[in-house]
């Protein structure tokens, strides 16, 4: 990618882990682009006084990381993780018309801004397009890229008018899936319970921003483009979250050569879904069981 072409702003969201985001910060400086690139850095506040220290650890981290580019935003209080990302990416995205999203637990290859950059200068028209997304199952033998339909969570971009999709309000959301008999396609044929984490956020009991995100581009029938090959990996599964347990299920080779992107087709890849729906079967039993608990409880918090 040339990098003098105009590249999309970075909103990196952060709490109290500063390991996590001191990793999350060098591995984006290993991609080109990051130098050239608007940074945003959100800092949520403590919830209590135990957390106070980590949390000012965390932002003095990012006061003093060196980049040329950077405005950090510091929360008075602590505003959740789902409030500080609706606002912080509407506000990016409102200025900028697109927006590179990531969270204090993601650490990206060399090629995953190469990537994002890459797929929103070229879907950036089709209105099909939902998002960009970075990370993939650990799944061999994927399409090079595919669209999935709705939205993800983990290292993603999108711009102002798919942003403006997004419906806060989990009921309605629910509603039209069930008038609509979409709960089960949903859910993957049933291979994971998408609607059973909205109906938690309903009910209060997780105050999850990704699902609402994701019936929205779904029932709008928008579609996400995946690279095939994980361009970033989350190393927040390792008890270090409020809900986390502990795990290695999920951990994906991060590709070394970049992702090529090309105008393709803008439909569910039939090959992709059947492959990660039988990934899901699996989450029976076993440490594959453990992974799928550790995965609902990461979206509980987000």
């Amino acid at each position: 990618m040339n990098i003098n072409i105009p590249l999309a702003p970075i909103a990196l969201f952060t709490f109290k882990r500063p390991e996590h985001t001191r990793r999350t910060l060098e591995s984006l400086a290993h991609n080109p682009e990051f130098v050239k690139s608007q940074l945003f850095i959100y800092c949520d506040g403590a919830r209590n006084n135990a957390e106070s220290a980590q949390v000012e650890e965390t932002r003095k981290l990012v006061r003093d990381w060196p980049h040329p580019n950077k405005t950090v935003i510091e929360r008075d209080r602590n505003w959740g993780l789902a409030k500080s990302i609706i606002d912080g990416v509407t506000t990016v995205v409102n200025e900028f018309g697109s927006v590179i999203v990531l969270e204090d637990d993601l650490v990206t290859g060399p090629y995953f801004l190469q990537f994002m950059n890459d797929g929103l200068r070229i879907y950036e028209q089709n209105e099909n397009v939902a998002s960009i997304h970075g990370w993939v199952y650990p799944i061999d033998g994927l399409p090079e890229t595919f669209f999935l339909r709705g939205a993800d969570c983990w290292g993603w971009a999108t711009w102002k008018d798919r942003w403006a999709l997004f419906e806060p309000d989990g009921t309605k959301l629910m509603t039209e899936l069930k008038n609509r008999r979409l709960t089960k396609l949903f859910d993957l044929n049933g291979s994971y319970p998408f609607t059973r984490m909205l109906a938690k956020q309903i009910a209060g009991k997780n105050d999850s921003w990704a699902i609402r995100w994701h019936a929205s581009t779904f029932l709008k029938n928008k579609f996400t483009l995946y690279s095939g090959r994980s361009l970033a990996q989350n190393i927040g599964v390792d008890g270090s979250g409020t809900h986390c347990g502990d795990t290695d299920g999920f951990t994906t080779v991060v590709a070394t050569m970049p992702v090529r992107v090309k105008p393709i087709l803008v439909e569910t890849n039939d090959e992709a879904f059947s492959a990660i729906e039988r990934y899901l079967n699996t989450a029976q039993t076993g440490l594959i069981a453990r992974v799928r608990r550790v995965v609902q409880n990461i979206l509980r918090m987000i």
